[in-house]
Parts: C-alpha cells; sequence; structure tokens
C-alpha cells in the first residue's frame, strides 16, 4: 500500500477538472499545489492498462455523452413533429419497454439466483450416495432427488441463458472492457453479477 496522498480528494477533483476542462497545465498546478507534476500525471493520465475495469479515459465518456445528448435531442424533435396522441403512444410504449427490460432482467437475477441455490443443493446430496454400492436403494434415491434438482436448476436459469445468449454480443464487447454501446437489459443483467 503507497504512502498517504498530500492532497485531499477534493484537490484532487480540483486539479482534474482544472487541467481537463480549462487546460491548465499539470507543470503549473504541480507548483501551484506543491506536488510532483509526475505525481499528478499518474494520478489523471494513467496508462490503459491502469485504468479500473476498462474504464475509459474520460474525454472518450464525454465525448460518447455528448453524441448520446445529441441523439436523445433528435428523438425528441422527432417524437415533438407527432400528433399529441401518437406522442403519447409513444412515451407509453417507451414506458413499456423499459418496465420488460427490467422485469426480465430481475427474472433472470432470480432465476440465476434460483438455479444456484438448487445446484447447492443437488451437490450436497451427492454426498448420500454409496461409493461402494451405488445402486442401494438410498445411492438411487439420492440420484433420483440429484437429477431432479439439476433438472429445476436448469429449467431455473433459461431465462438468464436466453438473455445471455440474445446479447452475446454485447456481453462479448463488455468483457473486452467497451461498456459505451450496449442495451439497458445487457447492462442490468452484468450490473447485477457485479
Amino acid at each position: 500500500m503507497g504512502r498517504k496522498s498530500a492532497l485531499t480528494p477534493e484537490q484532487w477533483a480540483q486539479i482534474e477538472r482544472r487541467h481537463l476542462v480549462d487546460g491548465e497545465s499539470l507543470n503549473s498546478l504541480a507548483a501551484e499545489f506543491g506536488v510532483n507534476e509526475s505525481s499528478l500525471r499518474r494520478k489523471i493520465k494513467p496508462n490503459k492498462a491502469e485504468l479500473p475495469n476498462g474504464a475509459k479515459p474520460l474525454q472518450a465518456l464525454a465525448q460518447e455523452k455528448v453524441e448520446a445528448d445529441l441523439a436523445s435531442r433528435r428523438i425528441a424533435e422527432q417524437i415533438a413533429e407527432l400528433p399529441m396522441s401518437r406522442q403519447t403512444i409513444v412515451n407509453d410504449l417507451a414506458q413499456k419497454l423499459t418496465a420488460i427490460s427490467g422485469h426480465l432482467a430481475s427474472a433472470a437475477e432470480y432465476g440465476a439466483a434460483t438455479a444456484h441455490r438448487l445446484s447447492g443443493i443437488a451437490h450436497a446430496e451427492v454426498a448420500k450416495i454409496d461409493d461402494t454400492d451405488p445402486m442401494s436403494k438410498q445411492s438411487v434415491m439420492a440420484l433420483a432427488g440429484i437429477s431432479a434438482l439439476t433438472k429445476m436448476a436448469n429449467e431455473s436459469s433459461e431465462i438468464a441463458r436466453d438473455l445471455l445468449r440474445a446479447n452475446k454480443d454485447q456481453i462479448e464487447r463488455l468483457n473486452a472492457g467497451d461498456r459505451g454501446k450496449i442495451s439497458s437489459i445487457t447492462r442490468r443483467i452484468v450490473d447485477a453479477k457485479a
């Protein structure tokens, strides 16, 4: 663990904002705050390998936000051109799609949790199998229970598996560290796992 920073979190935020937004040099900020420029550089401009969870640089995120805001504004303008009754329909549909997305993500999360629990119970039942006589009445009953529990676990996980399969390309982008353009349902599934 490194030594404690000479700067408070508020000072770091101020330095980062002044450098990235106002364009002040790290050299002048280091002199003003009485710290080494290399310390500021390491904290504010880390190598891509040092970014947490494949996070994007702030400038890239700001650019994506600008693009998303423009797209949102264009959509709002298109909706505003519609008659009021159709605007209401578009808003109602959007709310329903958002609700469906949330409910499916929740169903997937609960189904996966149920599958996990049932698999754990099935695993505990394995201890009841007699290794010397696996076909004994007790072992056969344990195997039947394991089979039933495993089948229920697999069925419980179907929604989660189907959603992951349907969003395979987005999951691959997430695994590669690109959280930019993924659907809200995929984001909820992945965030629920975290």
